[in-house]
């Protein structure tokens, strides 16, 4: 992550929009072309996050496929305009600010949360942009303090809620240890997290914090074999120290069930980790690409993509499903593209049906989509099992 200051962020965009025109209505009249509509994108296709960042580029490039092939969405055709950001929040403004002042978009993606935060007011403002992203950062579920973006799922402190629904179901009273990285986003869902499993019945333990990318993690294995929880969910983190957690936890004869949140539910990255990570379980906002229940958007993504897709696919496809419905409510409206009007078509949809990457129809009622379901990894099958009905705490 750069470290880059919020001001210097806030510097670099107003100083680059005053010397495009960036979102000024006068210049982006231009070139604008009421035969398509272009959907702009800040990808990390390099650096940290360069693995979910190419997941999101293939199923924006096959849902622009998908829906030209139709004919597009009111007589429009759609193109995407995007440029490779590295995960770098001053990189994502720079490449915003150019795509913005090129092209007459109305419809991001962006790349981080720390690129949300910052872009947030300028989209307010400006009021031609509806902007959804990688970000599942709860502080983004704010319609009032962000009016402009969405979240493609539940947020962090959705997902906890999820994972203790079915812990409270699973194991009354059970008892349920938070494992949390040292950083914005290990601590987002904490404080949430442990008023809706007191809420629920559950008995919440000490929440043990560790530096990002920790590798000795000893000492905190020490806590959890004094605690003897039930279960732990971990957040904050991708992969590295959870295998490190399971393998000495099992050592010690602990059986504690280990659960995670998004970034860390990608089968893939749990392949080369074996027996230690047989069981390990979490929050899954959308079908596997290998699901086998009936879902024919699934069917239509394998016919297009042959090999495995990685979740990062699946959430980058229902970004655009949301991005492109809302435009074309608007548009079949005869209503202008603005920000406002966009963001008001988003809240109109209800049942919505995603042709079975997230398993029941939902409604957009305010920034995220408050549903997922849990899933458990089979070392023996390499793959996510779903061991819980889909979930919805927004209910």
């Amino acid at each position: 992550m750069s470290q880059v200051s919020r001001r210097s962020l806030l510097q670099l965009m107003g100083a680059t929009a005053m010397a495009t025109g960036v979102l000024g209505g006068t210049t982006l009249a231009a070139f604008a072309d009421d035969s398509e509509l272009v959907i702009g994108g800040s990808l990390p296709l390099t650096g940290v996050f360069g693995f979910a960042g190419v997941a999101v580029e293939k199923a924006m490039q096959d849902y622009v496929k998908i829906i030209n092939d139709k004919g597009g969405i009111a007589g429009r055709k759609l193109r995407l305009a995007y440029e490779d950001t590295a995960y770098k929040p001053d990189t994502s403004v720079a490449v915003f600010n150019k795509l913005t002042s090129q092209n007459d978009i109305h419809l991001y993606y962006g790349d981080s949360t720390a690129f949300a935060k910052t872009i947030s007011p300028e989209l307010a403002r400006a009021d031609r942009i509806l902007m959804g992203g990688a970000s599942f950062a709860t502080e983004l579920n704010d319609p009032e303090k962000h009016p402009n973006i969405f979240i493609p799922g539940p947020d962090y402190s959705e997902m906890f809620s999820i994972l203790l629904e079915h812990i409270a179901k699973e194991k009354p009273g059970a008892k349920v240890i938070f494992v949390c990285s040292d950083s914005e986003f290990g601590r987002d869902p904490i404080e949430p997290g442990t008023a809706r499993a007191k809420a629920l019945g559950l008995d919440v333990g000490e929440v043990i914090i560790t530096p990002p990318g920790s590798v000795d993690v000893s000492t905190e294995v020490l806590k959890l074999r004094r605690a003897r929880p039930d279960y732990v969910i971990f957040h904050g983190y991708i992969k590295a120290p959870l295998p490190e957690f399971m393998s000495q936890a099992k050592q010690l004869g602990l059986e504690t069930k280990f659960m995670g949140t998004f970034w860390s539910m990608d089968s893939s990255i749990w392949d080369d980790v074996g027996e230690v990570a047989d069981g390990f379980m979490g929050i899954m906002p959308y079908r596997y690409y290998y699901d086998t229940e009936p879902a024919p958007m699934l069917e239509t993504i394998r016919q297009m993509r042959p090999d495995y897709q990685a979740t990062g696919y699946m959430q980058g496809m229902i970004s655009m499903m949301i991005l492109v419905e809302s435009a074309k409510r608007v548009l079949e409206a005869g209503q202008e593209l603005t920000g406002k009007n966009l963001k008001a078509a988003m809240n109109t949809i209800k049942d919505f049906d995603t042709g079975g990457i997230i398993g029941v129809p939902f409604s957009m009622t305010g920034n995220s989509i408050p549903v997922g379901r849990v899933y458990q990894y089979s070392a023996a099958e390499k793959k996510m099992n779903p061991v819980s009905d889909w979930i919805n705490v927004g209910a």
